[in-house]
């Protein structure tokens, strides 16, 4: 019997991967290609979008090889992607400059004086918090700056419209990648006229905003060639990686939430609506016509990790970094870890946070600092799930995944710290499964998002040890405690 196939593409921070999937969510083969990140200065975080969009090329070409993908077998491709990026480019559609990525930190003064002005005002129209991370703030920067591919660019884009643009040749942007840019009106699902103007950018200079479901045909016939399909493969827009990988896990109705892990993290619910956090701790995206997610990112999950990695210069796996934490008491023996290294989003909103070891002593090793570390990611992600709850209330069901996901210690510490079962899906590439399942949406081949719940991979659940969280409840007190006192020096 002919197989029936479906590529989720998924463009992270750190790498593109291509994945196949059948009907059902098994992995069928996968290929990745790592992204190179660039920081010219302090603060700033820049990426090639010319080499993302080559390494998306090659990854479809390598997966659909890796999988024996015969012509008539590939339904559809989906595609994810990484928000915030912002590319300035030409007429032709040629950077300008570098892309400026999510971590980028170089506009927080733009940021602390928008808020100051009318930025609350902005975020209850936009649901898009005012951070650094966002393009609205990152143009900002650009104006007062000057910045000469700002002052001559006939276009602004995300990785996703440059990619599609190139391949399909049209400029098409989708509802969440929109939302996520801190441009778009929430309620009208389009470009905020008020909020251009202060970013000093036009209606022309940006795309048309679609549903996620909206399918591009007639791909470049170069394109195909090299990624070993046929012209005839319609593409399906997708929507962001926080949006996808929530429908990947199959968290999809309401209290269902999901917790993402790798560079960075989020934790994220969806509604029906747009409700909006009056108190600016997370933010609203849109999804589709009548659907957002609400949820607050973090810029440190394992990037948290590989700092600390890097800091004491240990070669071995995480496997073998995380093997001596395995056997440290709950709480590290006092040890705790503000993970802020990276600036932070969610629940801080603040760029200049800094990190910090509290409760050091001279008899603590190595082992006991992996431990806080892992703890201290877990609790800026419970952190942001108390906010989360007073939008979207208490959670019935939390599915985890991402990298870190693979750890079996810091899944348990998720469950023993929430106090609550963990779901974890038999596959790391929920955004990619989540891409998939729009794109079969998008041709029509199945009949709705929710229906993905049929066709879910094999789920593992981990449990608490309500000993271990009863101990937690007790250090994260003192966490969030210590979070509010050091914030007064976060400048």
């Amino acid at each position: 019997m002919k197989r029936e196939l479906v590529i989720g593409l998924d463009i992270g921070t750190t790498s593109v991967k291509a994945v196949i999937f059948d009907m059902n969510g098994k992995l069928i083969a996968e290929a990745e290609k790592m992204i190179t990140t660039y920081y010219p200065y302090p603060e700033w975080a820049e990426q090639n979008p010319l080499e993302i969009e080559r390494s998306s090329v090659l990854a479809i070409r390598d997966v659909t090889k890796k999988g024996n993908v015969q012509e008539d077998e590939l339904l559809t491709i989906g595609i994810s992607c990484a928000m915030h990026s912002l590319i300035c480019t030409n007429e032709n559609y040629e950077p300008l400059s570098e892309m400026i990525i999510w971590s980028d930190g170089r506009s927080s003064e733009q940021a602390e004086k928008i808020m100051r002005r009318n930025g609350k005002e902005i975020f209850l129209k936009t649901g898009t918090p005012i951070h650094p991370m966002t393009p609205f703030v990152k143009l900002l920067w650009m104006r007062e700056n000057q910045f000469g591919a700002y002052q001559n660019a006939a276009y602004f884009m995300t990785m996703k419209e440059f990619l599609l643009q190139k391949w399909f040749g049209e400029r098409v942007i989708d509802y969440a990648m929109a939302s996520s840019t801190g441009l778009m009106n929430i309620k009208t699902l389009d470009w905020d006229d008020e909020v251009l103007e202060i970013a000093g950018i036009k209606r022309t200079q940006l795309s048309k905003i679609a549903p996620p479901t909206e399918v591009l045909i007639n791909i470049r016939a170069d394109i195909a060639k090299e990624m070993g399909i046929s012209t005839s493969v319609p593409f399906v827009l997708g929507s962001a990686d926080g949006q996808l990988a929530n429908l990947g896990s199959g968290a999809i109705s309401p209290g269902e939430v999901n917790v993402s892990v790798g560079t960075s993290g989020a934790i994220r619910q969806f509604i029906k609506g747009t409700n909006v956090n009056e108190r600016l701790e997370t933010f609203t995206y849109a999804f589709t016509d009548d659907t957002s997610i609400v949820g607050g990112p973090t810029n440190n999950g394992g990037i948290a990790l590989q700092w600390f990695k890097e800091l004491i210069e240990f070669e071995g796996t995480h496997d073998e970094l995380f093997a001596g934490a395995e056997q440290v008491e709950v709480g590290a023996d006092g040890i705790i870890f503000l993970p802020y290294v990276n600036g932070e989003r969610a629940p801080l909103w603040n760029q200049r946070a800094k990190g910090n070891f509290y409760g050091l002593s001279i008899g603590h090793k190595k082992e006991y600092l992996v431990r806080a570390v892992l703890e201290g990611i877990t609790f800026n992600i419970y952190q942001i799930g108390k906010s989360l709850e007073a939008v979207a209330g208490p959670p019935k069901k939390i599915s985890v995944n991402g990298g870190l996901s693979q750890s079996p210690l810091w899944v348990q510490i998720m469950a023993d710290v929430f106090g609550k079962d963990i779901h974890l899906s038999d596959t790391h590439h929920n955004a990619a499964w989540g891409a998939a399942w729009t794109a079969l949406v998008g041709i029509k081949k199945v009949d709705s998002f929710e229906a993905i719940k049929n066709h879910m991979p094999i789920e593992k659940v981990i449990q608490p040890n309500i000993d271990n969280h009863q101990e937690y409840k007790k250090i994260y007190e003192k966490y969030e405690k210590i979070a509010k006192d050091l914030s007064i020096y976060f400048t």
